[in-house]
């Protein structure tokens, strides 16, 4: 995909503009998961920041439709040589959108008044951190479109998910009744983690991978 997106952005085809709004969702849905876990974990109250981060998900929506429309109408003008990165980016659009969604459900525990458990509160704050550079770092490695990058960036998400998972079940054998928000709150970032590296995995896997790279790991959902 490197090389369609490179020889497409040298030339006024309407995907440059397309691109913008793309890496703007991926700003947008960076600051949606700071904002959330920032109330969860950080004590910052859900009514001070509710507004904002309804706010930024409508245009985090708002601008995966406009893509989508572009993408249709760019299709049908340009044709079958530069369909497949249509496809591609279309794939990747909807995991930009899911950080957003996913970010939204750990802001619902904190609206819900939901309590972390002590024990997990300064490792969540800790993979929150990690999670956060991360995404942040995801629209820099789309940009400049490095394998070497991305590479390293799934590596890193690769290992952030299996923590994910290993303290869900460690959690299962939890009965405090702060375990569940505590185990939903692993969940979500996990999958703002996969959402993430779906991403970037269009920088060095073939379209047909796409949303496909670890499914031959156990314990990857």
């Amino acid at each position: 995909m490197f090389e369609w997106l490179s020889a497409l952005r040298s030339k006024p085809s309407g995907l440059d503009e397309i691109m913008q709004y793309f890496e703007q969702m991926l700003e947008d849905g960076r600051h949606v998961f700071d904002a959330a876990t920032n109330s969860l974990l950080g004590g910052t109250e859900p009514a001070i920041i509710q507004d904002d981060l309804w706010a930024t998900d409508k245009r985090i929506n708002a601008n995966e439709r406009r893509i989508r429309r572009r993408l249709i109408t760019h299709a049908a003008v340009h044709g079958r040589t530069e369909f497949p990165v249509c496809l591609a980016l279309m794939s990747i659009v909807k995991d930009a959108e899911r950080i957003g969604d996913y970010s939204k459900n750990i802001f619902d525990l904190s609206n819900l008044n939901a309590s972390i458990l002590d024990s997990s509160k300064d490792d969540l704050v800790k993979l929150k951190d990690a999670t956060s550079r991360l995404l942040a770092k995801s629209r820099n490695v789309y940009e400049t479109q490095d394998a070497n990058g991305a590479r390293a960036f799934i590596a890193e998400c690769e290992e952030l998910q299996a923590y994910c998972e290993a303290k869900l079940r460690e959690l299962c054998l939890v009965t405090d009744a702060n375990g569940a928000a505590t185990a939903l709150t692993y969940r979500y970032i996990k999958r703002v983690l996969a959402h993430s590296m779906n991403i970037i995995t269009s920088v060095v896997m073939p379209l047909d991978r796409l949303d496909y790279y670890d499914e031959d790991k156990e314990g990857r959902s």
